[in-house]
């Protein structure tokens, strides 16, 4: 059952071994992923690999960030960076995520790399020599004011689909219901950057021609949705798809972020992500190894297991294997496809673009391990049906399953183990000859067996919630078993009977560490360590070597004389008022939670304002003033930030002042209805063709004033450096709305309507006002805010905001 981990290695295919490449859909780099995410790819095809891992299959992990498209260049709009920056930063936060909950990967790599490129483009010219590919004029969304295509992605409205409705589908896909969409189906659609109403127009593009791949498609899936097992949904959701009828297939882009088509009719354009991304599984794999082709130009010697939740399956059932047909090339295909359903949470769905539910990073600050949340998640796959997420549950199961059976069997059993000698084994396995002529022993070792089998039977069939349970039921019987035998009356009465209960209940500790290791490995490795087994040792279910039958004897997994470790509580209770507080910490939208907490620092604050005590000798001077005839004079509000009115505009008109060449005259849209003119000093700074369309803060309260003949009803708010050589904007996020009020947490009230000058508000306010060092926009520690995100400059850090 144990053996010495081997040093890590580049796997390639070996002959006549099993020999399985894994991958999880790739998640996507514009946010932190969620638990719906982590469960629905990543988590459960590490517990698979660790499976196969286990049995001794030469196996390997595939996966990384997806990182091409429209969603990335939004969020770089959004963040004030460039696409690659931002594909650095989430690539990041990734892995970090990943290694967290103990996904491993044998690669996890990323699409924007140059043997993404290399294999994109060779695809593309062998569809092209074989004739699947077509021209053909498309009608696209066309936004005049961002003068620009629309993809997809920046388009939102009515799904079109009967009985749907929702009002926030995407252009590619609704999220409700599931349906992959074509832009100009939306009903009532609006541009995600500028939230103006896009118009129809012409463009070319190259078409993957789906029907004429129809029946090499046919047959290749009628043969192996049945021979790889494929899960129930996968089956539906890809009949649809073929009893829809197939059609031509968009696969590029009037986009700059993305693999370059090479074709010169075309040069401008880049690769559709749904025709780009799968090919990151084979780009990937070439970062792991140059003999990247012996794993996927392979498929009689290598079984591909791809797994994600619903919403990808046609690209990975349809599209990617017609994609790979029509070179006409001996491709790797895909074998078995495992699909989840969705995963809710509390009363709603997880949504990254919302900010809706437990992020990755949520999971680590709850201070609850990762090996109880990797439980959790999968005893709550959602496999056949959607499953909801609710801290209760994630209570009970803490609390039932893992604390008072598996971790209560194991404590129980290593606890008297490690008793000194008259009361227990003083840490020693002890002998047990004739266990099998134990009846209450022999019953539980055949009961054992048969789920050692059910537990390969399920996994074999990438059934992961049945094969856990089954695994947990392993640890019920030794506790049933512990019960029975009544070892603590054995131990003064029948030692020799006593000794056959306690080796076989440590090799049933043993066997539960091996079985659960793809599940909550973190769990495996305190378990051996408390065997006092090595830690490079790793456990192992292989046929070949008799691991499963061992079980029929389990008094033998572990030799007389071992001398085990200390025994330590495996898990912790989470109590009510625990679940409690992080039911409120995690209630509501990631903005939400943001908003709370500053609310929460400024009361905090406010809190300890009202209990400093003024000194005696500042109190008499208070009070000496205040003595006298003299009328008191009103009391003028606090002076803070909350007296501007600062508003998210967009500049729909600039030109230069016809009497001054330092100003720009702007009309800017701030959702009044008509638009304000504006004048700024801001011509040796930002080209006109840069001011154009550009969203800005504005403030909105200021007394009109006239400059050089023309009256400025408001100011355009910038950053400058030290020595006032270099200005820039300060920007809202792409997605905040015209209009909305930029707020500043911990600062609460209305503006004025107009400032007073006399009592210098803006004077006051501004000399608090400047760009952190992350490029924030702050009024002292307050971020610039909107309900898209804090509002930031391009490159200006530590500046002067005016």
């Amino acid at each position: 059952m144990a053996e010495a981990l081997e040093k890590k290695i580049t796997k390639l295919p070996i002959p006549g071994n099993r020999n399985i490449l894994i991958t999880s859909a790739l998640p996507y780099v514009n946010n932190v992923p969620h638990l719906g995410n982590i469960i629905g790819c990543v988590l459960s095809a590490d517990v698979f690999a660790r499976y196969c891992r286990l049995r001794g299959y030469n196996a390997i992990y595939v996966c990384g960030t997806d990182e091409y498209g429209t969603a990335t260049e939004t969020k770089a709009m959004e963040e004030n960076c460039t696409p690659k920056e931002i594909c650095d930063k989430y690539h990041a936060i990734h892995k970090e995520v990943y290694e967290w909950f103990g996904i491993s990967f044998d690669e996890f790599g990323r699409t924007s790399t140059p043997q993404q490129t290399e294999v994109c483009q060779a695809i593309f010219k062998k569809l092209l020599e074989n004739n699947w590919l077509s021209e053909n004029t498309m009608q696209q969304l066309y936004c005049d004011t961002c003068k620009r295509f629309l993809a997809d992605r920046l388009v939102e409205g009515v799904c079109p689909r009967p009985n749907c409705n929702y009002d926030s589908a995407r252009g590619d896909q609704c999220e409700k219901c599931g349906n992959l969409l074509n832009p100009i189906e939306l009903q009532d659609p609006k541009c995600k950057v500028c939230r103006n109403t896009p118009r129809v127009r012409d463009t070319e593009h190259l078409f993957l021609e789906l029907p004429l791949l129809k029946d090499k498609l046919e047959v290749y899936v009628n043969h192996m949705s049945v021979a790889g097992g494929w899960s129930q949904n996968a089956i539906q959701a890809t009949n649809a798809w073929l009893k829809e009828g197939l059609k031509p297939r968009c696969i590029t882009r009037d986009l700059k972020w993305g693999v370059p088509v090479p074709h010169e009719k075309y040069r401008d354009k880049v690769f559709y992500v749904w025709f780009d991304a799968p090919i990151g599984y084979v780009s990937i794999t070439a970062c792991y190894t140059p003999e990247w082709e012996k794993w996927w130009k392979n498929p009689n010697h290598v079984e591909l297991f791809q797994f994600m939740g619903k919403d990808n399956v046609p690209f990975h059932t349809v599209m990617f294997p017609s994609t790979l047909l029509g070179t006409g090339e001996s491709w790797t295909l895909l074998k078995t496809i495992s699909v989840t359903e969705y995963l809710n949470y509390e009363s709603g769905k997880f949504s990254k673009s919302k900010g809706i539910g437990i992020f990755g990073n949520d999971a680590k600050d709850t201070k609850i391990p990762a090996e109880v949340w990797r439980y959790y998640l999968l005893t709550n796959r959602p496999e056949a049906s959607d499953t909801l997420f609710t801290w209760t549950d994630l209570q009970a199961k803490l609390n039932s399953e893992l604390l008072s059976n598996l971790g209560n069997f194991i404590n129980r059993v290593l606890s008297f183990i490690s008793k000194p000698s008259g009361s227990g084994y003083d840490s020693i396995i002890p002998d047990a000859p004739n266990a099998e002529a134990h009846q209450l022993t022999k019953d539980l070792s055949e009961k054992v067996f048969k789920l050692v089998e059910q537990y390969v039977d399920a996994m074999e069939k990438v059934k992961l919630k049945q094969g856990l349970k089954t695994a947990m039921s392993v640890s019920s019987e030794g506790n049933a078993y512990l019960q029975e035998s009544q070892f603590w009356k054995l131990f003064k009465e029948d030692p020799p009977l006593c000794s056959i209960v306690m080796k076989t209940s440590a090799g049933l500790v043993l066997l539960l560490a091996c079985l659960l290791e793809p599940f909550m490995p973190s769990f495996s490795a305190e378990v051996l360590k408390q065997l006092n087994l090595a830690p490079e040792t790793h456990l192992r279910l292989c046929s070949d070597k008799g691991d499963i039958d061992k079980a029929k004897q389990p008094w033998q997994f572990l030799p007389s004389g071992h001398k085990i470790g200390k025994p330590e509580p495996l898990f912790r209770e989470l109590k009510d008022d625990e679940v409690e507080s992080l039911r409120q910490r995690y209630a509501g939208s990631q903005a939400d939670r943001s908003e709370r907490n500053d609310a929460a620092d400024a009361k905090k604050m406010a809190e300890q304002l009202k209990s400093t005590r003024i000194s005696d000798a500042s109190a008499k001077k208070q009070q000496t003033k205040s003595t006298g005839n003299a009328k008191p004079k009103a009391p003028e509000a606090d002076i803070s930030v909350s007296r501007l009115d600062i508003r998210v505009g967009l500049i729909t008109k600039v030109e230069k002042h016809p009497d001054a060449d330092s100003l720009y005259v702007e009309e800017i849209d701030i959702g009044e209805g008509s638009t304000r003119t504006v004048v700024s000093g801001l011509v040796k700074y930002i080209p006109l063709e840069e001011m154009q369309y550009r969203k800005v803060c504005v403030l909105c309260n200021l007394k009109p004033a006239t400059m050089r003949g023309i009256k400025s009803h408001a100011m355009v708010l910038a950053a400058s450096n030290d020595d006032q050589t270099k200005v820039e904007l300060v920007e809202p996020p792409a997605s905040a709305v015209v209009g909305e009020r930029v707020t500043f947490p911990g600062y609460s009230g209305e503006p004025d309507g107009v400032l007073n000058a006399k009592s210098k508000v803006w004077e006051k306010v501004q000399v608090n006002l400047r760009t952190d060092a992350e490029l924030v926009a702050k009024y002292r520690d307050s971020s610039f805010t909107t309900s898209a995100g804090v509002c930031k400059v391009a490159s200006i850090a530590c500046g002067v905001i005016r």
